[in-house]
């Protein structure tokens, strides 16, 4: 039974939907512990969310049990801090995946879950919340709320001004996002200081070589692009493609030095070979793709670059062990390599990873 029954509930306590906050009418059957206002909410938030956590919420959100000792009492505190931390970050992970392959609407209740989790473990003033408010502001840029885009993005600027002890790799994310914003607002000269900004901290945090880096590239290269500065563009396409070939080149050597198919403690294949989580994974395919299109549009100026790209996507869905998009892209390389008649080693290197890809048993997803 969904439907909450008045005379059931505790005088005093107020329920709240999961989604909006507003009174609920509804409760989750599977855990009991999570409420909603309406059969629409309660669905997007189960279609985004609450399927893959709904009952490691019933020991976060129930009456913690009598212990005997006190040694007990700590032991189960500690085991419920790390419950919510590993919600917290999966969370997180599972709303970057859905703002990295387009679905705003899906990572609301996600990042929404992270957010929570976090107030509940270090605070409300906690620079901890500023990753979820940053998820909340992309999302809301993605579905066209650009006000509450801002709302979300002055929060985390506050909560940052207040803190002493901010990260880099924050700082970097939280100019990231302003720059997301002022390019929706068309405001480009305001989003280049939020990117260029981005990129310092991110080259403090992690170098300026890493893929963590790239994305503020990235961005940057798409607003010269809209404002027809195409060598600029042209530049930082160039080297978001760079730091990507390398980073999943070297993954594949060293992984090909180490073994052909390795195997952990329970016997199974590795799910994932490129070292990189979901988020992380639709964030290459994300910028890879977007720079491919932008590369064909003009491959007849400068093809190499084309089959450049088209290379390192063969790669990535290769350590993706989706071997079938991996044949796709080696064999749009090959052909775009033939038509346009490139040195008979180009074609030859294509050949050589297409035939690595055809001839390892490798599971398709």
């Amino acid at each position: 039974m969904n439907v909450i029954y008045p005379l059931a509930v505790p005088k005093g306590r107020r329920l709240c939907c999961e989604v909006c906050e507003a009174p609920a009418e509804r409760v989750c059957a599977a855990c009991t512990v999570t409420y909603y206002c309406g059969v629409v909410h309660q669905k997007a938030d189960w279609d985004s969310i609450h399927e893959k956590i709904c009952q490691l919420l019933i020991p976060l959100r129930t009456s913690m049990p009598f212990y005997n000792s006190e040694e007990e009492r700590q032991h189960g505190l500690q085991q419920l801090q790390q419950r919510q931390k590993y919600l917290i970050e999966f969370c997180y992970t599972v709303a970057q995946k859905y703002l990295f392959e387009g679905k705003h609407e899906d990572a609301v209740p996600a990042a929404l879950h992270s957010l929570r989790f976090r107030v509940n473990l270090y605070g409300l003033s906690s620079v901890e919340l500023v990753p979820a408010y940053l998820l909340l502001a992309e999302a809301s840029l993605g579905l066209g709320r650009i006000i509450q885009a801002e709302e979300y993005l002055f929060q985390a600027q506050w909560t940052v001004l207040k803190s002493t002890d901010c990260s880099n790799a924050t700082h970097s994310l939280l100019h990231r996002n302003l720059g997301l914003l002022y390019i929706a607002k068309k405001n480009y000269e305001e989003a280049r200081y939020h990117l260029a900004n981005d990129i310092y901290f991110a080259s403090c945090a992690f170098g300026t070589e890493d893929i963590r880096t790239s994305g503020g590239y990235f961005h940057l290269a798409n607003i010269f692009y809209d404002l027809k500065k195409l060598d600029l563009a042209d530049t930082l396409y160039t080297k978001v493609s760079e730091i990507w070939h390398a980073y999943l080149n070297n993954h594949y050597q060293v992984l090909s030095q180490a073994h052909t198919q390795q195997v952990d403690l329970l016997g199974k294949l590795f799910e994932n070979d490129t070292g990189l989580d979901e988020a992380q994974e639709a964030e290459a395919i994300r910028i890879l793709t977007s720079i491919l299109n932008i590369r064909e549009s003009t491959s007849d100026k400068a093809p190499q670059k084309t089959i450049f790209v088209l290379k390192i996507l063969v790669m990535l869905y290769y350590l993706m062990m989706n071997s079938s998009k991996a044949q796709e892209y080696g064999m749009r390389a090959l052909s775009l390599a033939k038509e346009q008649q490139l040195d008979v080693h180009e074609q030859s290197a294509i050949q050589e990873l297409l035939s690595l890809i055809s001839t390892e048993d490798r599971p398709i997803t």
